[in-house]
Formats: C-alpha cells, sequence, structure tokens
C-alpha cells in the first residue's frame, strides 16, 4: 500500500481525511484510485497528464521531477506541495 497525503485544502473533498492508503504503481495511479474513493479530486491534482501547476509531488521525502510518471512502491509516501512564492 501506498500512504497518500491529502492537502489541507483538499481535504473537503476526501470526506476530510488526512491521509488514504491506495495500492499504486506510480503517481499517476495513486491519484486515480484517489479519483475513485472520492471523485473529483483528481482534478484539483492533475491537468492532464501533468500535476496542476503550482504543485509538485513528493515520494518518501524525495521530491520528483516526473510528476504523475514517478514510480512508488509498497511502503511509500505521496505528499502534494503546493508552490510556495516570495521575493
Amino acid at each position: 500500500m501506498i500512504t497518500v497525503f491529502i492537502p489541507p485544502q483538499f481535504r473537503a473533498l476526501a470526506d476530510g481525511a488526512e491521509t488514504v492508503d491506495v495500492e499504486a504503481g506510480s503517481v499517476r495511479q495513486a491519484i486515480e484510485r484517489l479519483d475513485e474513493q472520492f471523485p473529483g479530486i483528481a482534478d484539483r491534482l492533475r491537468q492532464g497528464d501533468e500535476l496542476r501547476p503550482g504543485l509538485s509531488v513528493s515520494v518518501s521525502g524525495r521530491v520528483s521531477g516526473l510528476g504523475l510518471f514517478q514510480k512508488v512502491a509498497p511502503g511509500d509516501e505521496i505528499h502534494f506541495l503546493p508552490a510556495i512564492g516570495g521575493g
């Protein structure tokens, strides 16, 4: 199982859940499994074949440049990270 940490701004779409365990082999599949349980959450996390602009993904503590294509393995944790702006 993969543990997906739901960003606070999307928890209302996930019935308030902070984490959800899913079976997946990639970040894309994890989002698809989330959307099966909580319809509409995928639209907030991805745009076509990419993460939504302003989001990054971390798999087990490593920020991935592969986005949706990042492979995951049992025991991994996925975090969706909003971009932080500043000047």
